[in-house]
C-alpha cells in the first residue's frame, strides 16, 4: 500500500483555490491555463483508480460531489466508481457521490489499515495531517507557472526536513507534472 498525494500547485507552493470555487481574490489560477491542462488523467493514476481508494477532506469531497456525478466520459466514470474515503468531523451524509464513506475514527489509523493504494486529492488539511504522521510515499504535482505569494502551502513553513527523489517531470499543457517519492532511510 502506498499513499500518493496529487495536487495542483503554483510555482511558489500554493494549493489554495485552484479552480476559483472558494472565491478567493487569486482563485482559479489553474483553470486560467485552459481545460487541456487540467482535464483527464493528468496525474497518470491509471490502474490506481481501478484498484485503489481516494481520500478526500470534507471541502474537496463536497466540491467534487457536485461536479463528478453528472459527468460520463471515461475518466469521470473511473472517478465516480473508485471507492472514496471522506475525512470530516462535520459531514454526516455522503450519498451525493457514489462509493463514498466517512472515515470512522482516526485518519492516520484508517490510512494505516487500508490495504489498497490511497490517493489523496486536494484536501490540504488531510495532506498536512498525513505529513505529520510520516505516511506519504509519493507526491504527484501539477505545477503551474503562477506565483501567488500567499495562500495555503503544500509544504508549510517550519515542518521537518523531508528528502524526496524525483522520478519524472514532463510538460502537461501549460503546467509540469512531476513525481517525487520519499527517500526512506
Amino acid at each position: 500500500m502506498s499513499v500518493i498525494v496529487i495536487q495542483f500547485v503554483t510555482l511558489d507552493g500554493i494549493v489554495s483555490d485552484p479552480d476559483g470555487s472558494a472565491g478567493t481574490p487569486a482563485g482559479g489560477w489553474a483553470f486560467r491555463h485552459g481545460p487541456e491542462t487540467v482535464a483527464g488523467d493528468k496525474f497518470r493514476l491509471g490502474s490506481i483508480l481501478d484498484d485503489g481508494v481516494m481520500l478526500l477532506g470534507r471541502g474537496t469531497w463536497q466540491l467534487f460531489s457536485r461536479l463528478w456525478p453528472g459527468r460520463d466520459d471515461p475518466f469521470s466514470a473511473r472517478m465516480n466508481a473508485v471507492p472514496k474515503l471522506v475525512a470530516s468531523r462535520t459531514l454526516t451524509d455522503t450519498s451525493a457521490w457514489a462509493n463514498s464513506r466517512l472515515i470512522d475514527g482516526d485518519l492516520a489509523g484508517a490510512v494505516k489499515s487500508e490495504p489498497r493504494d490511497v490517493v489523496v486529492t486536494g484536501s490540504p488539511g488531510v495532506v498536512h495531517a498525513l505529513m505529520a504522521e510520516d505516511l506519504i510515499d509519493e507526491y504527484r504535482l501539477l505545477t503551474f507557472p503562477t506565483l501567488l505569494g500567499s495562500g495555503d502551502r503544500l509544504f508549510p513553513a517550519g515542518g521537518p526536513p523531508v528528502h524526496l527523489k524525483c522520478l519524472s517531470a514532463e510538460p502537461a499543457g501549460a503546467a509540469v507534472l512531476s513525481r517525487y517519492v520519499r527517500e526512506r532511510r
